[in-house]
This record gives C-alpha cells, structure tokens and sequence, in this order.
C-alpha cells in the first residue's frame, strides 16, 4: 500500500496539466451544453471526482502487485466485454455499456488498461532477449481478443486504441522492425478483404467522405465539414466563450464529446489550441520521463504501453477535429465528455505516476 515517503516523488508538474486538461474540458462542455443540458458539465464533475479516487487508488497499490494480478483484471474485464454483447444497453445503434442506474459503464475504456498490465508482465517475465514469433502471436492475441469483443459493440474507435499498447510494448521489449514491415504488408494485403468483409457501411461510407466530403454533404460527410469549418471560424483569437456559432447552434453534432476540440478551436482560436496542445505535450513527455526513470522492465513496457494508446487517441482526435482523418467515435482524453473515459484515463496515469514514485523501492 501508499507510502507517505513516496509522495516526495510525485510528478506534481504532470498532475497539474492533466487537471488543467480536465478543467478545460468541462468549461468547453459547459459552453456547447450549458443553456440546453447543464448537467451534462456537472456529470463530467462527478466523473472527474471518481476519477481522482482512481488515480489514488492506482497510485497507492504497488504496480508489480497490479501485474502479478493482471491475469484475474483481464479476465474480469474479458466478462464484462462479453456481458456487454449479450446485455448491454443500446444507444445510437450500439450496444456499449452497462447500466448501472445513474451511471452507464463503458467497459472498453478500461480494457486498455487490463490489456498494458497482461502484456508488460508477460513481455516483462520474459527472459530470453527479444521477444519470439511465439511471444509475439501469444501477446497479439492477448490484445486481439479485447480488440475483437469492442469492435463487435460496434466500436471500432475504442477497438484500435488497443493496437498500439500491443505494438509500443513489443517494439520496446526487442520486436524487429522487419516484423513490423511484414505487418505493414499484410495489413495492406487485408485491407480489401476488411474492405468487402469486416466493414460495415457507415464505416465505408466514414471513409469514402473522409477522401470527398462533398458527394454527401448533408448525410456521411456533414460532420466533417462542419468540423473544419468550426475549427477554420476561430481565427487567432477565438470568438469568446460561448460565443461560438457551429457549438453553440448546433450546427456541429455531438461538439461535447468527439468534436470537444473543434469547439476549442472556434471559442479561444489558435491560442486557446496551443495551449492545449503544450498541456497535452507537457503530459506525454512526463510520463516518457516516467518510462525512463522505471526501475525495471516491467515499469518500462507498463507506462509505454499506456502511453501508446493515449497519445494514439489525443493524436487521431485533434486530427479528426481538424477534417485530417476519418471522422471515427473517439474521444479526446481529459477533455471530452464521458465519464467512463475519464475515469480509465485517470486510473491510467495513476498507474504511470506508481511506477515513476516506486524507482526507488525495492
């Protein structure tokens, strides 16, 4: 359990940006929902609450012990993955969450933290160098099997964040490169396969107005329209808060959630971004700091692992905003609304924040 000597080595610098995110975030859904649905802003509040408890609770609980438990958390987790499938509450044409009165739990949201524990022990309890064929097939359908259950919700979004815990732990624990080649090749070669068979329409339809929005301007590709518009109309300075047209008339859908920095844009313009931008900066390269002060393998392959998956996710959001990419149901960490993301995003940087403290422990 916490010890009171390690709160001298607590990364306060990385606690306060990841604070300030979160203050941000709830300000901005203030501003799209405040005259329509204010407790939307106070439900992110409650959430934000819940998640600092987390955080607590995955600093306080040595990270070997959480690893030497990974099995059990990735099995509960697999549960309730399946549980969900077969029981979960529909919404917006996808079955996601678990109800549990007041609170809707999304399960995909922790699995990335089940899958990083699972694969930094496995990886780390390997002692034979660089990790085999073998290791490699076994750590890929460790972290296929979450991959699969989500992408069934449907959820495809939530579903690739796990890729990149899987291929930033290999990568450091000795994967060659050339087996990432062969990867690349045989992604390229599945694609049409994935295309014809895997697919389903409105993902097709996500990409085809993704490369032309214009052939369906008010049907797949109005948020991606929309979304440049509302990031190109804030300009240097932004149009103030709550002043914003494309938030605020709700002219770009679900601004509180996945386009959350689009409204950023538009309100407090190019400044009010890279701000945000350096915060987010500021969190990822502490957190490497994390990685490079861990006192083993284990510590390493964990904070890099999660790392992975949160920068993957702050990285296709901002550019999804911005008309970059695809237009795909992904949240931007910290900031937008969700109260399971924001609870899973927490507990994860707990979790980086146990292995930076615990450097000096034996």
């Amino acid at each position: 359990m916490f010890e009171r000597r390690l709160y001298h080595h607590l990364d306060w610098l990385l606690l306060g940006a990841m604070l300030t995110l979160c203050c941000v975030g709830v300000a901005m859904i203030y501003s799209t929902t405040g005259t329509t649905s204010p407790r939307l802003a106070w439900t992110q509040i409650y959430a934000m609450v819940i998640g600092v408890a987390a955080f607590m609770v995955c600093v306080s609980i040595d990270y070997r012990a959480l690893t030497d438990k990974s099995h059990f958390i990735y099995l509960v987790l697999i549960a309730l993955l399946l549980y969900v499938l077969l029981f979960g509450t529909v919404a917006g044409g996808a079955r996601r969450w678990i109800s549990l009165g007041a609170f809707n739990l999304q399960p995909s949201e922790f699995a990335k933290v089940g899958v990083a524990l699972v694969l930094a022990k496995f990886f780390g309890e390997n002692r034979r160098g660089a990790p085999t064929t073998g290791d490699l097939a076994i750590g890929g359908l460790l972290a296929a099997v979450p991959l699969v259950l989500i992408a069934r919700e449907p959820d495809l979004g939530t579903a690739v964040t796990i890729l990149p815990i899987f291929l930033g732990i290999a990568y450091v624990a000795g994967m060659r490169l050339r087996i990432l080649g062969i990867l690349a090749v045989v992604a390229i070669v599945a694609a049409p396969v994935a295309w014809n068979f895997a697919l389903k329409d409105y993902q097709k339809g996500r990409i085809e107005t993704f490369l032309d929005p214009s052939q369906d301007p008010k049907g797949a590709g109005y948020q991606q329209i929309q979304a440049q518009i509302t990031v190109g109309s804030g300009g240097l300075w932004g149009k103030g808060f709550q002043k914003g047209t494309q938030g605020q008339l709700r002219f770009l859908p679900v601004a509180h959630n996945d386009f959350i920095f689009s409204v950023l844009a538009e309100e407090q313009g190019f400044a009010g971004v890279l701000a945000v931008l350096s915060l987010y900066l500021l969190v990822i390269w502490r957190a490497l700091d994390a990685a490079r002060l861990a006192k083993d393998r284990l510590g390493v392959y964990l904070v890099l692992g999660l790392l992975a998956s949160f920068t993957f996710q702050v990285i296709y959001n901002i550019t999804m905003s911005a008309g970059l990419a695809p237009v795909k149901g992904l949240t931007l960490p910290l900031m937008s609304y969700g109260g399971s993301s924001m609870i899973a995003t927490l507990a994860t940087f707990g979790l980086i924040q146990n292995v930076r403290m615990r450097r000096f422990t034996n």
